[in-house]
């Protein structure tokens, strides 16, 4: 997992990526003072783990995660137990109160590996041996807590990243599920599907219409990415 830490104390970085680099399924990314250096290298690299402090200058850590539509896990850290439900408020996956323990930490970052783990694993993969991408079959499983959903290639409009959630669009209904769009882009045939903004995939055969950074399906205007703009218009022509 790709790790990022945002915390304004520099012993508190200093100690927690001491900590990354004993994990083995952790990759720390980088150790930001502020959200405005994280927000700067989110937007050039995946991150799957936030490790941010809640309270910092300019922007608290619960505001900078309320920002991200479609955001990392987040594990939140403070020194102040007083901020633990406004933490979980927003999905976090834990809560670490300062001085950290290895232990505690250890523990919360199995909770992150396991929801990570969890939402890779819930899609149904189809099987193709020259590329495990491509589809043999016309639809897809889903799974929403004890609910499962079939959805068929046809019908899926696009999917909307939501911070750890997302919510399949379907000709026929809407279905939010604990996924990442990171994730489906993985999974979902290239053929059909294709990330356009960074919490949107739209499928292809679906685009009604292309103008300016904004294209069409349905009743629906979706953003498209500046970095996405240009290979969505060569898959177009």
């Amino acid at each position: 997992m790709k790790v990022l830490v945002v915390d304004d104390d520099f012993h508190a970085r200093k100690l927690l990526t001491h900590y990354i680099e004993k994990v083995p399924f952790l990759n720390l990314i980088g150790s930001c003072s502020d959200v405005f250096e994280a927000m700067g290298l989110m937007a050039e690299q995946q991150i799957d783990l936030l490790i941010l402090d809640i309270q910092m200058p300019s922007m608290t850590g619960v505001e900078f995660s309320k920002s991200l539509r479609n955001g990392p896990l987040i594990i939140f850290s403070t020194a102040y137990s007083e901020y633990a439900l406004e933490g979980f408020e927003q999905h976090a996956v834990d809560y670490l109160l300062k001085p950290v323990e290895f232990s505690r930490f250890l523990t919360a970052c199995y909770k992150a590996k396991d929801r990570f783990d969890y939402v890779k694993k819930e899609i149904k993969r189809p099987t193709e041996q020259n590329d495990p991408k491509e589809y043999q079959s016309s639809y897809f499983t889903v799974k929403d807590g004890t609910k499962f959903y079939k959805i068929n290639y046809d019908d899926l409009l696009f999917v909307e990243g939501q911070r750890e959630y997302v919510t399949f669009h379907t000709s026929k209904e809407r279905i939010t599920a604990l996924y990442t769009l990171k994730s489906l882009e993985d999974i979902l045939p290239s053929k059909l599907f294709k990330r356009v903004h960074k919490s949107f995939i739209v499928s292809l055969q679906h685009i009604e219409m292309i103008e300016g950074n904004r294209l069409k399906i349905s009743m629906h205007k979706i953003p498209i990415g500046a970095s996405y703009k240009s290979d969505l218009l060569k898959l177009m022509v």
